[in-house]
This record gives C-alpha cells, sequence and structure tokens, in this order.
C-alpha cells in the first residue's frame, strides 16, 4: 500500500489548497478535543503531518486509546486505501500506537518496474501501490505549550513511524522474483515538530500553526516505496477553529509536506515527486465527546516520468481525490 493520511492523509502536488487542508485536519477543535484526532498513520495530527500534541493521559499512567479510519479514494491508477489506527497515550507527554494500511484496486502491470502509471493514451501501469503495510509510532512532547508561564512558547515533540510488512512491487513477482532483489519498503521517519494555538489576533476564531522537519527514507510516506537516501524533508500546516451550532466546532485546514524527490527502483528511473498537499474541514459535534470526522481533497502527484510520448510523460492520476476520516477517543 502506499499513498494518503490524518483524519485524512495523503500526498503530492503543488496547489493552492495547502492552506485550507492542514486546518481541517488539526486533532484540535477545543482545548478539550486536542489529543484525540489521529492522522492517516496513527499519530496524533492532521492528515499525514504530526503535531505536537500527544494522545490524552493522567500524568502517571496510560491514557485510555484513541481510535480511528481513514479511507482515500485513489482512482484506477493507484487504488483505494484504508487505514485502521489506535493510539495511546501516556504520562501526558508521550504517546505509541499500531497502524494496518490496506490497499485495494489500482492499475494491472504493463510497464513492469513502474509506478501506478498511466500513459497519455490511458494504458495502465504497473502498480507500485501493490501491497498492505504495517506501521508503529511513538512521540514524546519535550516543551509544554506556554512553557514558563509564556503565551508565545509552542509545543515541541520529537517523535518515529516505522513501516514493515509492505511487500514492493520492486521487490516482488511482478519484476520477475518473490522479494529477491533487496527493494522492500521498510523505511522510516524521524522528525521534530512545533505547535502553537494563537489567540492574540483573534480570540473567536483561534488559528492553529505547526511546522516540523523530518528525517525519512520513505517516497510517499512508503506509500511510493524506498527514496534513494535519507534526507531532511519540511511538512508544516495553519488552521482556522470556528464554533459552530449547538457548540460543536468545525476547522478549516491545509498541510503541505515536502516528499524526498526519488524513488528507488531497480530500473534507475528518476520519477519526480512533488510536495504534497492536502485541503479539508474537520467536523467536533460536540465538545463532550472525543468524536472527530473529516472530509478532504488530495492533491497528489500526476505526471512523475517525462517520456517521448505525446503528451510526454508518465502519469498517476492522483489529483483532486477525495478522502474521509473519523477519530473517537474513549
Amino acid at each position: 500500500m502506499r499513498v494518503f493520511a490524518s483524519s485524512f492523509q495523503l500526498p503530492v502536488s503543488t496547489g493552492l489548497f495547502a492552506t485550507l487542508t492542514l486546518l481541517a485536519a488539526l486533532p484540535f477543535a477545543a482545548a478539550t478535543a486536542q489529543a484525540q484526532s489521529l492522522g492517516y498513520e496513527g499519530p496524533t495530527g492532521v492528515f499525514v503531518t504530526p503535531i505536537a500534541y500527544t494522545s490524552a493521559s493522567p500524568a502517571n499512567g496510560l491514557g485510555k486509546p484513541s481510535a480511528s479510519y481513514h479511507f482515500l479514494a485513489g482512482g484506477p491508477v493507484i487504488g483505494d486505501f484504508s487505514t485502521i489506527s489506535t493510539t495511546v497515550g501516556f504520562a501526558k507527554r508521550l504517546e505509541f500506537g499500531y497502524t494496518s494500511e490496506i490497499h485495494a484496486g489500482g492499475a494491472t502491470p504493463y510497464f513492469p518496474g513502474t509506478a501506478g502509471i498511466v500513459t497519455a493514451a490511458g494504458v495502465p501501469g504497473s502498480s507500485l501501490f501493490a501491497s498492505d503495510l504495517d506501521i508503529v509510532h511513538g512521540k514524546a512532547t519535550i516543551v509544554a505549550e506556554n512553557a514558563g508561564k509564556t503565551k508565545w512558547v509552542p509545543a515541541i515533540a520529537v517523535g518515529a513511524i516505522f513501516r514493515f510488512n509492505d511487500h514492493d512491487v520492486f521487490n516482488g513477482p511482478a519484476n520477475g522474483g518473490a522479494g529477491t532483489n533487496g527493494y522492500s519498503s521498510h523505511n522510516a521517519d524521524v522528525y521534530v515538530v512545533a505547535t502553537k494555538v494563537v489567540t492574540q489576533f483573534t480570540k473567536k476564531v483561534p488559528w492553529l500553526l505547526s511546522a516540523g522537519v523530518r528525517g525519512t527514507n520513505a517516497s510517499l510516506w512508503g506509500l511510493g516505496g524506498n527514496a534513494p537516501d535519507f534526507t531532511a524533508r519540511g511538512f508544516g500546516a495553519l488552521a482556522f477553529i470556528f464554533t459552530g451550532p449547538g457548540k460543536s466546532t468545525i476547522i478549516l485546514g491545509s498541510e503541505v509536506s515536502q516528499q524526498p524527490q526519488r524513488i528507488k527502483n531497480p530500473l534507475g528511473v528518476n520519477f519526480d515527486i512533488p510536495t504534497s498537499e492536502i485541503y479539508a474541514v474537520r467536523f467536533v459535534p460536540s465538545p463532550k465527546h472525543k468524536l472527530n470526522i473529516d472530509a478532504g481533497v488530495l492533491q497528489a502527484a500526476n505526471k512523475i516520468l517525462t517520456l517521448p510520448t505525446t503528451p510526454p510523460g508518465l502519469y498517476v492520476n492522483a489529483r483532486s481525490r477525495v478522502a474521509f476520516g473519523i477519530s473517537y477517543g474513549f
């Protein structure tokens, strides 16, 4: 499996909506709703990017688990993706969890060793987005928000995400062998992120700002396989939080996440992967219940390889793809 995420999540492209998506995917709707919203891969966060808050827990023990389900309708080339996650907080500063990522559908092979691609004529390529995936993660808040009785210090956290049991198409039967050529998609992210809720400008519409850096060897969060090298990539989010009918909360947001621009493959082909963008809305029906309902649009990659065709290139057709998610804290 390979492409998407937080109450929704997934990846790539450049677009205007990046600003709106992050807002909606923030695990925050009111102070009571902060630490229950899980992202696509399981950490508390937006669609695909984590934030510095952790899942709710008491000061000296384990919290009750949060659970989520996310779905991405990725289209006929890359297929559809679902994630089922559970995350538990500890001592108000730690969280850890597990996610199962499930893939269905997608293109059939026609050009072995390429990603889930179609030519300009609409001919399907072999599916890089070919298998399911297991994910484990952990996060620790090292600086609390507004530490030292300040009003400007953001929460700061460090974390890691490890992906495994992904039978990469470059390592599978589509390339003439069952896991024999070394192109597995076992990969990881290590990150630091800062998050702050801003009320200085307007108390009626708080802002949530988040930014971080991750070291990664995963292309599209592992959905596209491994990157050739471990590199530093930036990510960020912005959200606006509105009060809705009956004390409900409506969050409009956007997030962006830089991706490694290359996918490791046995053909030596240089696929071009752009920055990921997501636009979304989150609805929190009541501050009494830790329930979030999300809907969003993924702006992912389209042409990822230039070829001497008319028009020139191979396409994954993964733009303007719809996703939804639901998170609940017990």
